[in-house]
C-alpha cells in the first residue's frame, strides 16, 4: 500500500512539473501513467486483508451493514474504502480477578460477597474462556470488541457473589470449597453461552474471611475437637470397663465350674472308697512313695509289710 501511494505522489509530481515548464511536457503522460498505476497498486493492497492465525474477522459495509460471514485465518478480498474488517481473538483467553489486580499491586480486584450468615468473604478467581468463532458476527453485532468488560467481568463477579451467598463461611474455608467452585462453573457456562462465549475453566484461587472471624471459627473447631476427644476417651474407658467385667464374669464362671468338678470328683471318690476299702491303702501308698520302701500285698487281712523289718530279721 505504501508503494502505491509513493507511485501516485511521483506521478502527480511529474504532472505538476510538466505544466510548470513546457520543455518537460513529455513528462505529463508518464505522470498520468504513474498516478493510475499507483492507484491500482493502492487499491489492490487495500482490497487484500490478512486474518492472523488464532483470530476471526467480520466485515462491515458502509452501505449494507455487517456481513454474516466469518473471516477465518488467511487472505481475503474486500471493497477498499467501502468495507472494513474487525478482528477478534479466537484463542483461549484468561482473566484473573484478585487483590493484586491487573492494574497493579495496589488495585484490589478481588470479589467480595456475603456468606449465608452475612460474613464478608473475599475471593480470588481465574476464568479461562474462548469466543465461539462461528458466532463472531453475532457477538460483534450485539456486544462488540469490548465483550470482556461488558460481559465477562460483570458476570463473573455476579455469579461468584451468588455462589458465596449459598454457603456458610466456616464451610467455605473448610469442606465446601469444591462445591462452591462447581456452582460457579455451572452458572458461568450457562451465562457465557448466551453471549456466544465458551467457558473453559474456573480456578478458585483463594477464599479469605476477616481475621477476627477466622480466629473465632478456629477456636470453635478446637473446642469441638476437644469435646470429641473427651467423648472418645470416655468410650474407650467404657470399653475397658466392660472388658474387665466380662473377664471377671468369665473367671467367676470358670471357678464355679472348677469347684463343681472338684465336688463331683470328691463325691465319686467317696463312693468308690465305700464300695472298695482297699483304695484307702492305695491312697496311703501313693502318699508314702517313693521315699519309703513299702510293699502292699493284697490279702484277706489287709495288712502292710515293711521291707526294712523283713531285711533285719533275715
Amino acid at each position: 500500500m505504501f508503494f502505491g501511494v509513493l507511485v501516485i505522489l511521483l506521478g502527480l509530481a511529474a504532472i505538476v512539473a510538466s505544466f510548470a515548464q513546457s520543455q518537460f511536457s513529455k513528462l505529463r503522460p508518464v505522470g498520468l501513467i504513474g498516478v493510475v498505476f499507483g492507484i491500482l497498486i493502492w487499491t489492490s493492497a487495500a482490497a487484500l486483508v490478512s486474518v492472523p492465525v488464532g483470530s476471526a474477522g467480520v466485515i462491515s459495509n458502509r452501505f449494507t451493514g455487517m456481513k454474516p460471514d466469518v473471516l477465518l485465518p488467511g487472505t481475503h478480498f474486500i471493497l477498499p474504502g467501502i468495507e472494513s474488517v474487525t478482528y477478534y481473538n479466537a484463542r483461549l483467553q484468561e482473566m484473573t480477578l484478585s487483590r493484586r489486580g491487573e492494574g497493579g499491586p495496589d488495585k484490589d480486584e478481588s470479589i467480595k460477597g456475603l456468606s449465608r450468615e452475612g460474613l464478608e468473604i473475599s475471593a480470588d478467581i481465574t476464568v479461562q474462556y474462548q469466543i465461539i468463532a462461528a458466532k463472531v458476527p453475532t457477538l460483534h453485532q450485539e456486544i462488540g470488541p469490548g465483550y470482556e468488560d461488558v460481559i465477562i467481568r460483570p458476570i463473573v463477579r455476579s455469579e461468584v457473589r451468588n455462589g458465596i451467598g449459598s454457603f456458610n463461611a466456616a464451610d467455605l474455608i473448610s469442606t465446601k470449597r469444591k462445591e462452591l467452585e462447581a456452582v460457579i462453573i455451572k452458572n458461568l457456562e450457562k451465562e457465557f453461552l448466551k453471549s456466544n462465549i465458551e467457558l473453559k475453566a474456573v480456578l478458585l484461587r483463594e477464599l479469605r474471611i476477616p481475621d477476627s472471624v477466622a480466629k473465632a471459627i478456629e477456636e470453635k473447631q478446637t473446642a469441638e475437637q476437644r469435646v470429641q476427644t473427651e467423648k472418645n476417651n470416655r468410650e474407650a474407658e467404657r470399653i475397658r470397663s466392660d472388658t474387665v467385667v466380662v473377664k471377671a464374669n468369665g473367671d467367676s464362671k470358670a471357678a464355679i465350674v472348677r469347684a463343681q468338678g472338684e465336688a463331683q470328683a470328691l463325691t465319686l471318690r467317696a463312693n468308690a472308697l465305700k464300695t472298695n476299702p482297699q483304695l484307702i491303702q492305695l491312697t496311703i501308698a501313693e502318699k508314702l512313695a517313693p521315699t519309703i520302701q513299702t510293699i502292699m500285698i493284697p490279702s484277706s487281712g489287709n495288712f502292710l509289710l515293711n521291707l526294712e523289718s523283713l531285711t533285719k530279721q533275715k
